[in-house]
């Protein structure tokens, strides 16, 4: 991944900070209180965390060829189940390893039709899109479940000086990065990206690696889940993680990240994230009519991606180039 394909999406985060700056000047400010780190750029990483966290497994999936676009709907799942336990009288520990392996069951399921179906990406997780969000509905009979666990509520709200959602998203991120560029991990995932079918010749088990990142994927979702319904002690099937595959995809692609495969970056990718999360914080901090916020968030997402096209890049370049001078000695030697 090249500096240049970094240079806007860095810009564009630039961009949002300043603009809410100049709105609200105490938007950079920190605090430390009972030992927790407080202020807005803090709400902005600890909101940003579910997306961060479901963008790295989206990642992967995308380096393969791929697309998940049921994540979300795994996530209300996750919450439903955790919640519904806990509601139940079970303890948080069993219910939080109930709800994420179902969602490693629900990742397999994925894997299973994409990779040894031969299903389309695009349609075989379309199926659980629809169907899992039901089934979350299902779950709760319809009802917003809430809980009160001491231990549940740590995950999407808890401190260790900062919110431990973000230590979670960034502790995940870091290990996909050491074990996919320190290992032949991630050059596999984009050598099947780039073309499976020679990679299948070239001896690599393509089949396996995209069932894999296809559960990794489920798993994210499921963490994510997990922090949205204990952030607000409750599960919600009908809102909880809604939108979010799309803010996930939109946060890979910002970062650079090709959705014909082949070619990833997880540092892009938290760039997404971040511009993503620092803008649905600008539409509220400049007023933005909530019924317009989507085409606010579109026409921002939309520039960002024209800035970072190989044509503009190859035209910026062309004009770099005709407006640099002419050195001295060449135009002696022309004279």
């Amino acid at each position: 991944m090249t500096r240049s394909r970094l240079l806007w999406p860095l810009v564009a985060l630039a961009a949002l900070v300043v603009l809410n700056i100049a709105f609200e000047p105490s938007f950079v400010e920190l605090r430390i209180q009972d030992g927790h780190l407080f202020g807005s750029l803090v709400d902005i990483l600890r909101n940003g965390a579910p997306t961060l966290l479901i963008a790295v497994g989206m990642t992967l999936v995308i380096a393969t060829r791929g697309i998940d676009l049921s994540v979300g709907a795994v996530a209300a799942i996750a919450g439903a189940i955790a919640c519904t336990s806990i509601s139940g009288g079970g303890d948080a520990a069993t219910a939080v390893l109930l709800a994420l392996s179902v969602c490693i069951l629900l990742g397999l399921w994925n894997g299973f039709l994409v990779s040894v179906l031969g299903i389309q990406p695009i349609i075989a997780t379309l199926v659980l899109m629809t169907a899992g969000r039901g089934g979350a509905m299902l779950l709760t009979e319809g009802q917003i479940i809430t809980v009160k666990d001491p231990l549940y509520r740590q995950i999407g709200s808890g401190f260790l000086i900062l919110p431990i959602a973000i230590l979670i998203s960034l502790a995940v991120l870091t290990a996909v990065a050491l074990i996919t560029r320190r290992t032949a991990l991630g050059m596999l995932i984009e050598a099947v990206g780039i073309n499976p079918t020679a990679g299948e010749l070239a001896g690599v088990r393509s089949r396996t690696i995209i069932w894999t990142v296809y559960v990794f994927a489920g798993l994210c979702a499921g963490v994510a889940g997990l922090m949205i319904s204990s952030n607000v002690n409750a599960a919600d099937a009908n809102s909880a993680g809604l939108w979010i595959e799309m803010d996930a995809i939109l946060a890979v692609v910002i970062g650079g990240t090709s959705l014909a495969g082949g070619r990833y970056s997880l540092a892009g990718t938290m760039v997404g994230a971040l511009v993503i999360q620092t803008l649905t914080t600008t539409v509220y901090t400049i007023g933005v009519p909530t019924n317009v916020t989507l085409v606010f968030k579109a026409v921002v997402v939309i520039a960002v991606c024209l800035l970072q096209s190989p044509r503009t890049t190859k035209t910026l370049r062309a004009r770099r180039k005709t407006a640099a001078p002419t050195p001295r000695s060449q135009e002696v030697a022309a004279g």
